[in-house]
């Protein structure tokens, strides 16, 4: 017999595809699936191969040890490795079919190298700095490469990329200026395609698509239109069984630091997630938990302070709760956005922080 689970994470994996199908459809071109971060923390050797069969062929990654954790799962897709390649790397790139985002003229050089010693030209993304000002060949690599295009020797460019700084914000003219410069540079390399838009990037001008688009965050359920209701759909639903039930008198303090005083006589319930599973300290007072009971959903406030392990929501009035039962802290009611909101946060950090404690569940027929 197994130990009920603290805690269980259900990842839609029919949600995750069906938000990607969804992507694919808004351009012409063709559409890749970000996987990096362990799919963002929801389990990449799960959702990529559902995500091939749904007819995704070509996937990034971060780090080439993600990458060589995929490739058997992913046998004949494309995969890229946003990072690049490092000193000793490239002959693990060559013989596991992987591609590297290559963004500096000495990364340029380790792969010119590899591709001279196998006598055959290899596949490359050469990403740009464009404004971001963080990954990508710099405005005065890109001069240097121009006048010595022997640098490129045994290398396919097969795109040109670099990453938007403010997608979200559709109206802020660095959208349209890193777009201008990126068509500037795909000049110099005739036969590239042109990679540009992220998730929020999708929902620009369709010209922002170009080629190849990498969403990522959208795929999950994230809102990729901040100011606009998410068109995408929740990928996921966390429960935190509880272990306690207790009445409290008015005025008493609850958790540490005593930060949250009862007002009433309270019913306080006591939950099997905290810090350590992902579920942030700076909730404290400021997120819920609900209790669904038939067709009704009840709100049960988070009070006191997140601990390790455990979190008190306020369950006065809820008369059908007891120990055992579960609240739901993120899910359709409190959607992954909506949490990083109450914890001065972004979607990104809630999902790639949710611990490996949890019983996670894939739903979908994948």
């Amino acid at each position: 017999m197994n130990p009920t689970p603290p805690a269980t994470l259900e990842i839609d994996l029919t949600a995750i595809t069906t938000n990607w199908r969804a992507l694919a459809a808004r351009h012409s071109g063709q559409t890749a699936a970000v996987v990096k971060a362990d799919a963002y923390g929801l389990g990449a050797a799960r959702i990529a191969p559902a995500l091939a069969k749904a007819g995704c062929t070509q996937f990034f990654t971060a780090h080439l040890s993600e990458a060589l954790a995929l490739r058997p799962l992913l046998p004949r897709a494309a995969i890229m490795v946003l990072h690049g390649v490092l000193p000793g790397e490239a002959v693990m790139f060559t013989e596991n079919n992987i591609i590297p985002v290559i963004s500096s003229l000495p990364e340029l050089a380790l792969w010119s190298a590899e591709a001279q010693y196998r006598s055959r030209k290899l596949p490359a993304f050469l990403q740009f700095d464009t404004g971001m000002s963080r990954l990508g060949l710099s405005p005065e690599e890109f001069t240097i490469l121009r006048e010595n295009p022997g640098l490129l020797t045994g290398v396919n460019v097969t795109h040109v990329m670099t990453h938007l700084v403010n997608a979200e914000l559709p109206n802020d003219p660095m959208n349209e200026r890193q777009y201008e410069r990126i068509r500037t540079i795909k000049q110099y390399f005739p036969g590239a395609k042109i990679s540009l838009a992220n998730s929020s990037g999708m929902f620009l001008p369709a010209k922002f698509c170009a080629d190849l688009a990498r969403p990522g965050a959208a795929m999950y359920g994230l809102n990729p239109t901040p100011a606009q209701p998410n068109p995408m759909l929740n990928a996921v639903r966390l429960s935190g069984r509880i272990l306690a039930i207790r009445e409290i008198e008015t005025g008493t303090k609850v958790g540490y630091n005593g930060i949250w005083t009862a007002p009433r006589r309270s019913t306080i319930a006591t939950v099997a997630v905290g810090y350590a599973d992902g579920y942030f300290r700076r909730l404290g007072n400021k997120a819920a938990g609900y209790y669904t009971h038939g067709f009704d959903v009840y709100t049960a406030p988070l009070v006191g302070r997140v601990s390790m392990d455990l979190t008190t929501f306020d369950i006065t009035g809820i008369a059908e709760v007891k120990i055992g039962d579960s609240l739901e802290l993120i899910g359709k009611n409190t959607p992954p956005d909506d949490l990083a909101l109450a914890a001065t946060s972004n979607g990104y950090e809630i999902l790639t922080s949710l611990g490996k404690r949890f019983q996670r569940q894939y739903l979908g027929a994948f």
